[in-house]
Order: C-alpha cells, then structure tokens, then sequence
C-alpha cells in the first residue's frame, strides 16, 4: 500500500480485485471494502453503518448492495441506503492507473454536522432510537453544545402532536435542566432519552395546525389576559390559544406571558393533577434554553392542555368530608391583606422545617393559616411555595412501603405540582400563582394517609464512622435490585450525614435515573428534587430531598435497562468498536 500524493492511495492491483471479486483494506486504520461490479470498482467503508457488521461479507446485486446482518440495502455508487433506519454508508473516489493499480481518494471528511443534524430529525420522525443515539453522541463528541440538539427536539414535539404539550417533552426539558449537575459522560444518553420520549409520545399523531396572532389591534396585555382565562374557563382551546399567540406576536417578555398562563392555571384549582401547572413551567425553562424567538409555537402547545383539564372543585376528595375548596376560596380573600401585612413586618418567621411540620398535620385550617401568618410575617411567596415543595418531599421520604404501588404517583404528583408552583414563583410572582401554594398545601394534606406509618429518615449515629465515596459507590448495585426503598434512602441518608458532597449524589441519582428504561413520574420526581434541593443545598432539608429522590427511583428501578443498550451499542459504534467476531 502506497500514498502517492496528499489524497491518493495505491491499495491493490485489478488483477487481485478480479481474482477475488471483493477485497478489504485498511487504510490509516480504516476498513475499505472493495468491488468489481461489471467492471467498475466501487469502494465503500467496510462498517455496515447500522451496526458495524463487515459489507464485504454481503452481496451485491443490480448495483445494491446488502448487508447480510439486518439486510440494509444501500446503493453501491453513491453509498445512499434505502433503509433509513440504517444511515448512508461513506464511498471513496477510485482512480485505476494505466498499470492498472488501484488508488483511493482518502480527503478529509467534511464536517458532519448537517449530516448528524438531519439524522437527528429523521429519527424524530420515525421513532429510531438507534438513529437519534447515534446522531446525539456524534453532536456531542468532545463536550461540543446540547442546545441545538435540544431546539431539534423540542420544536419538534411542540409541531407534531396535535395534542400539543405533553409527557415527551416534559421529559425533553426535565433531562435537560438536569445536564449541568451530571457527570460529562452521562450528558448525551441524557439527551438521548429526552429527543426518544419526544419521538415516543409524537409517535401515530397528526401534527399540530397553530392558530396566528389576532391581526394588528387595541388587545393590550391586560386584555389578552383577561380574554385568555375567560376562554380556559368555559373550554374554548382555540380561543385560548389565538390570546397566547397575540401576547408572544405582541412582544410581551417570559414574565408577562408566564403571569397570563399561571394566573389561569389557579383559576381552578389543581388542574389535571397538577400536569398542566408543570407542563407550563417545563415550557418556560425549556424557551430558557432554546430562546423566546420560538415562544410562539412552544407555547400555544399548551392551550388544549388548560381547556380540557380536570378541576378539583368536581372531585370528592377535595370536597368530602372536608370542604377544601370553600377553605382555599375563603384564604384566597385574605391573601391581599397578608401580603400586604408582610411588607411592612418585623416579626419572627417560622423556620421551612416548622412550616412544613404544620403542613403535614391533620389540619387543613392550620395549614391555610400557618401559610397566611407566614406570609403576614414578612417570608416571601417564593419562599413559602419552598416551604410546600420540601414538604411534599417529605411525602416522598416518609412514603409507607406498606401501600399500593400506585400510590407512588398521587405523593409524585403533589411533590411535581408543589415544584412547579415554587419554580414559577422564582420566574413571575403574582397574586395569582400565590393560590397555587395554597392549593399544593392542601393536596399535601390529602396525601397524609400515605405516611401512615412513616417511613424513618435516615439519622446516622454520633459515633458512626463511614467512608462516604465507599458508601455511595454501592448504590448502582443496591438499585440492581428490586424493592430497595428503604434500603437506598439510608444509603443517601447516611452518606450526606457523614459528610458525603451532595453535588456528587446528585450525579449519582442522575446516572441511576439515566441507566433505566425511561419512565415519566420518576424522570419529574428526580429532576424536580434537583430543582429543590439546589436551593436547600448544604442543609438537612436538603438532604431529605434527595433521600425522597432516592426512594422513588429504588421504588421504580430495576427495568430491563433496553433503551441503555441501544444507546451503548451506538456508543461503541461512534469509537469504532466491533460488535461482532469475525469467524
């Protein structure tokens, strides 16, 4: 083998290609497959792209060329396949010298990028787990950006379920506010089940027809608003979506268009347990990443979801045998004055924890009234909306194994709902949204029969010596098997308490999350126990959430773990790993 310029590679002689019809090189350690097809020398990447099987060891007929593994079928010449599940196979230019040695063209590679991108879509369209696994490590390769990756997905979802918003892209967004606290190379499988799950829950649905902005007009933002609730309450989706798609064409900013959507949200109380309140922040945080420019077709995925959600005032827990409703509509009266009251006060605040304490009592009132003292004592809303989320952890932490597993998901709810509420009142406080702490109060008062009895927190005793890295290094194993509730919030519990990083726990929940087939409450619950922990971080309160973490995940885990196979095997496949042995 001879390079006898920058580009040009003496490989073989057609004498050799003629007695053997195929041949394999390699050149800088690249296998080439030769072949001598009525004449012509045709030369190929000897890697199946699919899966790496060797093409030499397929056949050729009428210019195509099939892989005898998984039976892709690619156009010789050109390298096209015809099976898009499969990827185009690279082909190399072939020069054949007067003395009849055979040469390749070996010029660099042009930037793949458009390539991987487009790939990226084509298994968005077509559900191809393999193909967006390998389209998201080849993007990501060397620590390059996730946001255009995630903007693909996202824009995607939001276009092409009728349905607008839904789990998949809760999801999407979900995983990717958990990137920065992951270990690197768990960053890409991250993305990967977030841009699957979009494609998953598009999948079998027509696409999304938007309704454009009013035409230019009077409607300020404050009427917008006002058409816009009154449109939620009477189910009018169209209605409500034409005022969403005004407001964002108008130009109103995150703030303004975060302040009309949560205000309809608690205008009714614990609307679609809770999803619609979520999916709405998942929306914002997910436009935090991609850019307002595409808060129109983003948000207007969101305007089904309020018209037909379910509302607690025509559900019989939240009225029987206690009126929760009447309870929360009288406190609603009296947020004003609190509020107020709180501007000027200098009394002693209740700690979260003592907060929470009451919140988790037998007292509906209690709670309303511990929320309205707190607020007249001068603690912000966005304060006491942390106040409820680390309460509804708790619900988690102190989750009775002794229930139905299904029970699971009525404390998740709360917690997601409690989370949604705090994080929207870190973006856009307002007399409205503050209901929504009310409301989360109240649904943690509801779930008090799942802590009936409550699981222990960890404590570690006074004279316990732990070695926290040895500690937390048995956790993979622990949720390698079924049923390790307890057993995996003791592990977290005890390594914190002895000293334990919390950013490390965090990193290890994520790659424990990351490992299991996806599953939609336990993706919330352990990102939204991030979001809360990041800001009780360093404290116990802290460490209680992601002990409420742990547990869910221990509840849900093992799977069988197919998704993660599927993204190794395009993981060995990017490093150029064999996945086959030749014979």
């Amino acid at each position: 083998m001879t390079v006898i310029s920058d580009t040009l590679t003496r490989v073989t002689t057609m004498e050799e290609l003629r007695t053997k019809g195929r041949i394999v090189v390699r050149v800088s350690d690249r296998p080439i497959a030769l072949f001598l097809e009525e004449g012509r020398v045709y030369a190929v990447d000897n890697r199946c792209p699919h899966m790496g099987f060797p093409l030499h060891r397929g056949s050729v007929s009428d210019g195509i060329l099939t892989c005898h593994w998984h039976h892709a079928r690619f156009d010789l010449c050109s390298g096209g396949t015809f099976d898009q599940w499969a990827d185009d196979v690279r082909v190399y230019r072939v020069e054949v010298g007067d003395d009849g040695a055979i040469h390749l063209d070996l010029s660099a590679m042009p930037d793949r990028r458009a390539h991987h991108h487009k790939r990226l879509r084509d298994g968005l369209e077509q559900g191809l787990d393999l193909v967006l696994a390998k389209a998201v490590i080849a993007l990501m390769d060397k620590g390059a950006d996730s946001g255009q990756p995630f903007e693909i997905g996202l824009l995607f979802g939001a276009k092409h379920r009728d349905a607008g918003w839904g789990q998949g892209l809760t999801m999407h967004t979900a995983l990717m506010n958990m990137l920065p606290q992951l270990d690197p190379a768990d960053r890409p499988l991250a993305l990967y089940h977030g841009l699957s799950a979009v494609a998953r829950n598009c999948a079998g649905r027509p696409p999304r027809f938007p309704i454009e902005a009013l035409p230019e007009g009077d409607a300020d933002m404050w009427t917008l608003k006002r058409w816009f609730r009154r449109f939620v309450e009477v189910r009018d989706s169209e209605g409500a979506e034409r005022c969403i798609a005004s407001a964002v064409h108008a130009g109103a900013g995150s703030e303004q268009v975060a302040d009309m959507l949560f205000a309809a949200a608690t205008d009714h109380r614990y609307i679609q347990i809770g999803h619609a309140l979520d999916f709405t922040n998942k929306a914002l945080e997910a436009l935090d990443v991609a850019g307002w420019e595409h808060a129109e077709p983003v948000l207007t995925s969101l305007a089904r979801g309020y018209a037909v959600a379910t509302r607690m005032e025509e559900s019989n827990a939240w009225r029987h045998p206690v009126d929760l409703v009447d309870l929360l509509e009288r406190a609603f009266e009296r947020l004003p004055e609190a509020v107020e009251r709180g501007k000027v006060s200098h009394r002693a605040r209740l700690s979260k924890r003592e907060l929470a304490t009451v919140l988790l009592d037998d007292d509906p009132q209690a709670s309303i009234e511990a929320l309205l003292d707190a607020l007249s004592d001068g603690i912000s809303g966005e304060e006491v909306a942390e106040a409820v989320a680390y309460a509804a952890a708790l619900r988690i932490a102190r989750f009775s194994t002794s229930n139905e597993f299904g029970d699971w998901d009525t404390v998740l709810h709360t917690f997601t709902f409690a989370n949604a509420v705090y994080q929207g009142m870190r973006r856009s406080p307002s007399p409205e949204l503050l209901r929504g702490v009310l409301d989360a109060a109240m649904s943690v008062y509801l779930d008090r029969f799942l802590n009936v009895p409550p699981a222990p927190l960890p404590r570690l005793p006074a004279d316990a010596e732990l070695n926290p890295a040895e500690l937390l290094s048995g956790l993979p194993e622990l949720l390698s098997r079924r049923q390790q509730v307890n057993e995996a919030g003791e592990l977290v519990g005890r390594y914190l308490a002895g000293g334990g990083e919390p950013a490390c726990v965090v990193a290890a929940l994520g790659a424990a999350l990351l490992r299991e087939d996806r599953d939609f409450h336990t993706i919330q619950c352990v990102e939204a126990a991030f979001r809360v922990h990041e800001s009780l971080r360093g404290t116990e309160e802290g460490a209680h959430v992601l002990i409420a973490a742990a547990r869910y995940l221990a509840a849900h885990a093992a799977t069988p773990r197919a998704q993660l196979q599927t993204y190794l095997i395009a993981d060995r496949l990017h490093r150029g790993e064999r996945l086959y042995e030749e014979a």
